[in-house]
Parts: C-alpha cells; sequence; structure tokens
C-alpha cells in the first residue's frame, strides 16, 4: 500500500505567507507531521508527495527515512496532482497497489484511523474514504444567506482523508473525469463519477483539515492530546 500526498496548494484562506502545508505547527511543518504520520505506519510501502513547481520551503524539511519518498510536480488542481502521482506511482510497481490519498493540511491523522480502513475495504472491490457523520442542524440558505431549508442530516457524512482505492481504478476515474471536464474535489467523487460505490469509514473527528488560521491553534491541542495517549 502506497500513500501520496497532494501538497502543491497556496491555501489562501489562510492568509499567511507561505502555503498552510508549510506553516510551523508544535516544531514542525504542517506537511512534515503529515508525512512522518504516514511513513510511520507499517503497512505503507512508500510515499509519493505532489509539490508544486520551484517549491522553495521543501528542501528544508525533515523528511521521513524510514520509507522512501517519492516527489512528483503538482498540477492546477487537486485532481491533477493525483493524476501525477499515480502515473509516477506506476512506473515503481509492477502490480496493482491500494493507494491511500491523503491531504497535506491533515497531520492529526490516527494510525487507528488506517487500521480500521484496511480492516474494512481490504476486500472490498471498490475502496472507500475516512469520514465523520454529520451531527449538526444542517440548514440550506439562499444567496441572500435566508434559510430555506432545514436538511434531514440522516446518512449525511462529512468526507475525509484518507481515501483509499487502487491504483488502476483511480487513474481510470480520474482520465474520466478530465475528459468530462468535471472538476472533481476529492476521490471519491471522480470513483462515484465513473458508477462506483466507495464505501464510508467512520474516523477520529481530530483528523481536521487546517484551512482557517484558527486551525493550526486546534491541531497543536489535538497533537497534544494525541501524544498523551501514546
Amino acid at each position: 500500500m502506497w500513500a501520496i500526498v497532494p501538497a502543491a496548494g497556496i491555501g489562501a484562506r489562510m492568509l499567511a505567507d507561505r502555503p498552510k502545508q508549510y506553516l510551523v505547527l508544535e516544531g514542525k511543518t504542517v506537511l512534515e507531521h503529515t508525512l512522518h504520520r504516514l511513513a510511520s505506519h507499517p503497512r505503507i510501502t512508500g510515499l509519493i508527495v505532489a509539490i508544486a513547481e520551484h517549491d522553495p520551503y521543501l528542501p528544508a524539511l525533515s523528511l521521513p527515512i524510514n520509507c522512501p519518498v517519492h516527489l512528483v510536480s503538482g498540477g492546477a488542481e487537486r485532481a491533477d496532482s493525483v493524476f501525477n502521482a499515480l502515473q509516477h506511482l506506476s512506473s515503481l510497481c509492477n502490480d496493482d497497489p491500494w493507494v491511500l490519498v491523503h491531504d497535506a493540511a491533515r497531520p492529526c491523522l490516527r494510525h487507528q484511523d488506517i487500521d480500521q480502513m484496511l480492516l474494512k475495504l481490504i476486500s472490498h472491490k471498490v475502496g472507500g474514504i475516512l469520514g465523520i457523520p454529520v451531527n449538526d442542524t444542517v440548514k440550506r440558505v439562499n444567496a441572500r444567506d435566508e434559510i430555506t431549508d432545514t436538511v434531514c442530516r440522516q446518512g449525511l457524512w462529512r468526507a475525509s482523508t484518507p481515501q483509499m482505492f487502487h491504483l488502476q481504478a483511480l487513474k481510470s476515474a480520474l482520465t474520466i473525469a478530465k475528459e468530462q471536464q468535471v472538476i472533481v474535489t476529492d476521490e471519491a467523487s471522480a470513483m462515484e463519477l465513473a458508477g462506483l460505490k466507495p464505501v464510508m469509514v467512520e474516523g477520529h473527528s481530530d483528523n481536521i483539515k487546517i484551512t482557517l488560521p484558527q486551525d493550526l491553534a486546534l491541531a497543536s491541542l489535538f497533537l497534544q492530546l494525541q501524544d498523551r495517549e501514546m
């Protein structure tokens, strides 16, 4: 099983002087935390990291040394970066391995969540994704931010990562999305577009994605709490 980390984004909503994956969190960059979490899982063979052209920050990082880390050029969209990583992985593998695609800005991933995905998905013909059931009341609003409807939350989940699919099936699904000029925001969307039905696997709610400035403080708290549990 290989892990792919699309890390070519700029994270504009953070309003920072650098992409969010290179902001400092508990003494390391966000990306370093993410890569080390993945590399330290015993079932992961190696990492493929998609970075921006002429990335000035990556050379200063402490990359994992306990498993191979391959760097590829990212693309304009997340799907482009993932596809480039899959292309590179195809040149490294003669078989069709499982691939975990994980957000660069999710540094609090627990090994237990990866274990749970493997337990539930390893025998599944499609694969699936990590997620969290929606517990809050959900409202739909119009263009003036007026509430028009209260949405039934039964069966609603917040999609997370990792997202776990076979290499060739995911490559094919992303190709279909590109040919149909559909911008997919995650890998499961591409698989759904290809007519497949990924499985949702419940994960921990502390596997947050750093998007806004206040998320850094929350991620710091979660990492501290996780360290105490070990």
